[in-house]
């Protein structure tokens, strides 16, 4: 009765697994003697232990399923936040703003004056200044999610080092014949928790302790754990991947490919390596150079309302990244080289030529509505395995669940159940008492 009020008292606590009483009957004391002996009275029931049933296969699966679905959610956030900054496509993406820029150009050249020199000016500021914005946004992002990895890795090697000493005392109350239920449902909540941020996998070893290991090294092994540490670049813009190794051994970097330590390194990664947020980042560069270049390479070849050459529209500053340093030259009309040499100072024919550069095959709109495009695609495939992550992940607990988590009805009528066979057996004992009094009390006195 008290493991049943016990298991109903902790339906809704986390993590807890059910508990069960195992009973065994005593069978009657041996009888020895020159006749066969008549019936044997049983000893009665005694209690073996309090089982707890749980089943270490399905534990092992939640931890599988919840590595795989903290590292597709962590790339899927890592995405969505990307794609978020993008705004693609809406009226406030930068494509549309390259639409806006490429259309201030034919403007200008069919009305070749101040105000529509000035629309073009103001729209390639804007223009500059979204394409930094965006640059900045994502480099935030890469370094909030950076300083994420250290915080995670910390809290890792504090649970992991719990674990270890949980391990301890499951141990020693298991060698001394105790009940360690309770330790052990604390240790796979610390252990669900390990396999969802670094996924970690475990087995649990003879002496009851809970071995975890990351890529095949021992994270917690016994009552012994060992600390993890990140290195490798602080900023979107250094060169190089970040990776782990163990504080002991930082020469030896250890595979993170599952939880959400995994993922958010997976997603920090450089372009090359199929970094999502350095991805963007790229972009955003080989989109502000291929604009300064194709702008560039036409307006040279014009001549400014004077007669004179026609310098760069665009200055790239090449000590950092080019999304950041982009500038506009020209501060007004007299400085746009709108003409083709020798065409007279009304002729507007290089203003047609940047306009037409929106529909270049290798034009800055064509580079950014090509990554943007498979971007997208990126994008849905790592929110897809993020869904299929978490319903695997939901169908593992739920298995566990069924097996190990408290049923009210059971355990009530259980505790029916206990209560009738208590009231029994007190039963039994009042009838033995009465017949005790009659015999001892009421059969008469010795002698007479």
């Amino acid at each position: 009765m008290t493991v049943t009020g016990q298991n109903i008292a902790n339906q809704a606590t986390p993590g807890y697994t059910r508990q069960r009483v195992e009973q065994t009957s005593f069978s009657a004391p041996g009888q020895t003697g020159l006749w066969p002996s008549g019936l044997g009275i049983g000893g009665g029931v005694g209690v073996t232990g309090i089982a707890r049933l749980g089943d270490d296969i399905l534990d092992a699966r939640v931890r599988d399923a919840l590595s795989t679905s903290g590292f597709w959610g962590a790339r899927a956030t890592a995405a969505s936040s990307a794609e978020g900054v993008m705004a693609e496509p809406t009226k406030d993406g930068l494509a549309a703003n390259l639409d806006r820029f490429w259309a201030g150009w034919s403007d200008l050249a069919n009305t070749p004056d101040s105000a529509a020199a000035q629309v073009v000016l103001t729209n390639a500021n804007v223009l500059i200044g979204q394409i930094a914005a965006g640059y900045q946004t994502i480099a935030g992002q890469w370094s909030d999610m950076r300083g994420q990895v250290d915080s995670q890795l910390a809290d890792v090697n504090a649970v992991a080092g719990q674990v270890a000493s949980l391990n301890g005392q499951i141990r020693d109350a298991l060698q001394s014949g105790r009940n360690a239920n309770e330790l052990i449902d604390q240790r796979n909540v610390l252990a669900q928790q390990l396999a969802t941020a670094v996924g970690a996998k475990g087995n649990v070893e003879a002496d009851g302790t809970l071995t975890l290991r990351i890529d095949g090294n021992a994270l917690v092994s016994r009552d012994s754990s060992r600390a993890l540490l990140a290195s490798g670049p602080r900023d979107i813009a250094d060169a190089g991947r970040i990776t782990v190794a163990w504080a002991d051994r930082p020469g030896l970097a250890v595979p993170i490919t599952g939880g959400v330590v995994g993922g958010t390194i997976s997603a920090l990664a450089p372009a090359s390596d199929g970094g999502t947020l350095a991805g963007v980042a790229a972009a955003y560069n080989e989109t502000a150079t291929a604009l300064a270049t194709a702008v560039n390479d036409v307006h040279r070849t014009g001549a400014t309302p004077s007669g004179g050459a026609g310098g760069d529209f665009f200055a790239l500053n090449g000590a950092g990244p080019a999304a950041l340093g982009l500038s506009v030259v020209p501060t007004g009309l007299d400085q746009l080289a709108l003409a083709a040499p020798g065409a007279g100072a009304k002729d507007t024919t290089i203003a047609d030529r940047i306009s037409a550069l929106s529909a270049s095959a290798t034009g800055p709109t064509k580079t950014w509505s090509t990554f943007v495009t498979g971007f997208a695609v990126s994008v849905a495939g790592d929110l897809q395995r993020a869904d299929i992550a978490d319903m695997g992940a939901v169908a593992a607990v739920t298995a566990q669940q069924s097996n190990s988590s408290v049923d009210g009805d059971e355990e009530t009528i259980n505790l029916l159940t206990y209560q009738t066979a208590y009231q029994a057996a007190a039963r039994v004992l009042t009838a033995v008492d009465e017949a005790l009094d009659l015999l001892i009390n009421r059969t008469g006195l010795v002698g007479r």
